[in-house]
């Protein structure tokens, strides 16, 4: 059997494994069915299976108990933001990559929830950055987080929260003060065209200068 053959099998082996799961109604603390019960019932390879038992605790979704068996385990978003360091880091160009999708983001958040900011909203927004103006990172992730919410797509969302906790590892950014109250800015004066423009640099990829500061490690 060729490698992507392989691979192709026991990422099938996860998706019926995940059935098998919901089915079940399988909760975390759990214990799943032996290598050999699951071969059985998903039809597929005892290799696969264990292929696929690996790679599910590799991630921090099931656990293996010497002795005892595999079981459930209740899943944390930074066991995967711990995963994607080991590996994409090693990367050169990654932080940079990160910083600049991460960005991008942010710009389509503040852009999505345009429409849905009313006067509490920015009101609400102003006391955000009271109440976390000694905190510059504090502040800018509580402001997004409120806008994320704002457009009521919660993939979005879920994405940038991902991205927010793995970016901490490596590269912090905020804007200064002056961004953010444009920004409010344009949302009281119903000004959508601007807020495009206060995302870019003065040129294509290039940083806000005098309002974007980064720190990477």
């Amino acid at each position: 059997m060729s490698f992507s053959i392989k691979q192709k099998v026991y990422q099938e082996v996860i998706k019926e494994l995940q059935r098998y799961i919901e089915r079940n109604n399988l909760n975390p603390g759990d214990k799943l069915p032996s290598e050999r019960e699951l071969s059985e019932r998903l039809n597929a390879g005892r290799s696969s299976v264990r292929e696929a038992l690996r790679a599910l605790e590799l991630i921090g979704l099931v656990e293996t108990r010497h002795g005892e068996g595999t079981y459930l385990r209740e899943y944390r978003s930074f066991q995967t933001v711990e995963l994607l360091s080991s590996f994409i880091l090693r990367q050169d160009n990654m932080k940079d990559d990160l910083t600049f999708t991460k960005k991008i983001l942010e710009k389509e958040a503040a852009k999505l929830a345009f429409a849905r900011i009313s006067v509490s909203d920015i009101q609400e927004l102003k006391a955000i950055l009271d109440v976390n103006s000694s905190n510059p990172l504090t502040k800018h992730r509580a402001f997004f987080k409120y806008l994320f919410e704002k457009t009521e797509n919660l993939l979005l969302m879920k994405i940038w929260s991902l991205m927010d906790e793995f970016s901490h590892a490596v590269c912090v950014y905020h804007f200064e003060e002056s961004f953010y109250n444009t920004l409010l800015k344009h949302y009281s004066e119903r000004d959508y065209e601007s807020i495009d423009p206060l995302f870019s640099g003065p040129s294509e990829g290039e940083q806000l200068r005098g309002i974007f500061s980064l720190d990477c490690f």
